[in-house]
């Protein structure tokens, strides 16, 4: 195991290249935890005070919405560690989502965007929500033409990027107040660093399970503790979603639209294969930072697992039937016991707060 406190917090720089340096030098294997630096940005979108209050305005503002009643919020809200909740996130009103919202706290560190992966930015990201069809159902042409007409965005905009509300600029500013929403002060950081006391004897004991015989660190490693890969883990299918004609539609018209011709049969989501169209990304989905887990669920892309407990049953066992990327793991009740133990404890840090802006 590599010798905990080799880069204590707060002294990595924020440089994007220096840290991506670091992620790809990690090893996929037990004990490459690390404390978490600050979060990489762009040279493109360089952060400002300025431009990370428009961003948190607008991440608030129900004008992003085709019917003025969803924000970014409504699906990522604060008081819930930026989830909803919900086992597959809220709908634009008629449709059905089909996945689970994730959390948006520390997603500045991910390399890939979304459960599948589609987005390679924040920048990029931020835009999917309000165009789809069952999100947020906005046409970004008449988004551009809702904010230009408020003078307190209009003033803004031409102040932080020299010119007038464009599609790229709203996704720049939301980006930019998405980079804030950092964890700190994690006890799994003060551990790392050296603090033996930030952890207590039953989580430590589920570090050791961790990083050794539950195999969790082969894949959830690095700073944000996820190796930004995509895994089929066979996770089951909600019958109750396969009923829903809702669902039903939602699941045809994404796959419609990343060009799978047998859309109309499809009864499962496919995951990473709508992106890639590589059979071996058939119900690949990307490794979830583990950061703050005790306070994001329910799990799974399908919001399927309800709790923790569930969590580590279905790895014990293997993932789901015929799944070639996990095997059983023959943990004892206590191991699983301390395993949760060392997940509850260790991986959530400080409550990100903040105060909801005034809208314009």
């Amino acid at each position: 195991m590599r010798r905990r406190g080799s880069f204590p917090s707060g002294i990595l720089p924020a440089a994007g290249l220096l840290l991506a340096t670091l992620l790809v030098a990690l090893p996929a294997g037990a004990g490459a935890l690390r404390p978490l630096p600050p979060p990489p940005v762009p040279e493109g979108n360089p952060q400002t005070v300025e431009k990370i209050e428009l961003g948190k305005k607008l991440f608030f503002d129900r004008r992003l919405s085709g019917d003025g009643t969803m924000s970014c919020a409504s699906c990522h809200v604060p008081d819930q560690a930026y989830t909803d909740g919900q086992e597959i996130s809220l709908s634009y009103p008629t449709t059905r989502n089909w996945r689970n919202a994730p959390t948006l706290i520390n997603a500045a560190y991910f390399q890939s965007l979304f459960h599948d992966g589609r987005a390679a930015t924040l920048e990029e990201q931020a835009l999917f929500p309000v165009m789809s069809s069952f999100e947020m159902n906005l046409n970004l042409d008449f988004l551009e033409e809702k904010l230009r007409i408020v003078p307190e965005y209009a003033a803004a905009f031409k102040k932080i990027f020299g010119g007038e509300v464009t599609r790229a600029r709203i996704a720049m500013a939301i980006a930019a107040f998405e980079r804030t929403l950092v964890s700190v002060n994690a006890p799994i950081d003060r551990y790392l660093a050296g603090d033996d006391a930030a952890l207590s004897p039953e989580a430590r004991r589920g570090y050791g399970i961790f990083t050794g015989k539950g195999k969790c660190a082969d894949c959830h490693f690095g700073p944000h503790l996820s190796d930004d890969r995509f895994h089929a883990l066979n996770v089951p299918e909600n019958p109750e979603y396969r009923k829903d004609p809702r669902i039903t539609a939602t699941r045809r018209f994404v796959a419609k639209v990343f060009g799978y011709d047998d859309y109309r049969n499809l009864e499962e989501d496919p995951g990473r294969y709508l992106v890639t169209k590589d059979r071996k990304d058939w119900k690949a989905f990307r490794t979830p930072t583990l950061r703050e887990i005790s306070r994001t669920a329910p799990y799974m892309h399908n919001g399927i697992l309800k709790t923790l407990e569930e969590v580590i049953e279905f790895l014990d066992r293997g993932g789901g039937p015929g799944n070639k990327a996990l095997s059983p793991l023959g943990l004892s009740d206590g191991e699983k016991r301390a395993l949760k133990a060392f997940l509850v404890e260790a991986l959530s840090g400080d409550e990100v707060r903040l105060k909801v802006p005034a809208i314009p």
